[in-house]
Order: structure tokens, then C-alpha cells, then sequence
């Protein structure tokens, strides 16, 4: 299984597709982009308790209950207390493409 792409591969892959050229888009300007998305994510799944990427897929905040485990080393039964969470949900459209 191939490793997946850094973030400046990642970068550099979209600072090269998005360039037209009468119009450059630099890696800066898209690394910025990145910064900027992750940080409306925070702030709208902090508020709202979600955030949608369209195309492909959805941040939701959610609530764990508490509930009885194991500790794996002893086998005793532990108490896992109650949590929030943040579950990323892919879009349909998203499995689909991936899937086939």
C-alpha cells in the first residue's frame, strides 16, 4: 500500500492544477487556504456542531456515553467515561467515487 501525500505534496499538486497561465497560484497562497479552511472548521463545528466539505464529506461533533472496558494488559474491568467526539463522515459521492 502506497503512502499517502504530505501536506507540501499536496500543496504543490493543487498550486499546479489551479495555475492558469495568465493567472499563477503560488503554494503559499494555497497553503494559506488550507490554514483558513481548517480554521472555519474549528469555529463552525465548535458552534454549530458540524462542518461539511462538499463533495466530500462532513466534521460532527458527537457524544460518547460512558461504558465498561477492559484494561488489555490485566483483563480487569475499567469505567470509560462520557466524551465528545469528532467523527468525519465521507459523502456519498465521495465513497462512490472511491469504492468503484
Amino acid at each position: 500500500m502506497a503512502s499517502p501525500l504530505s501536506k507540501s505534496k499536496i500543496i504543490a499538486h493543487l498550486a499546479d492544477k489551479v495555475s492558469t497561465t495568465d493567472k499563477p497560484v503560488s503554494k503559499k497562497q494555497v497553503g494559506a487556504f488550507f490554514d483558513e479552511l481548517f480554521k472555519l472548521a474549528v469555529k463552525e463545528a465548535k458552534s454549530s456542531g458540524k462542518f461539511v466539505i462538499p463533495g466530500i464529506g462532513r466534521a460532527v461533533k458527537a457524544h460518547r456515553k460512558a461504558r465498561m472496558g477492559r484494561n488489555p494488559a490485566t483483563g480487569e474491568a475499567i469505567k470509560i467515561k462520557a466524551k465528545t467526539v469528532v467523527r468525519l463522515r465521507a459523502a456519498k459521492a465521495f465513497k462512490d467515487a472511491v469504492l468503484k
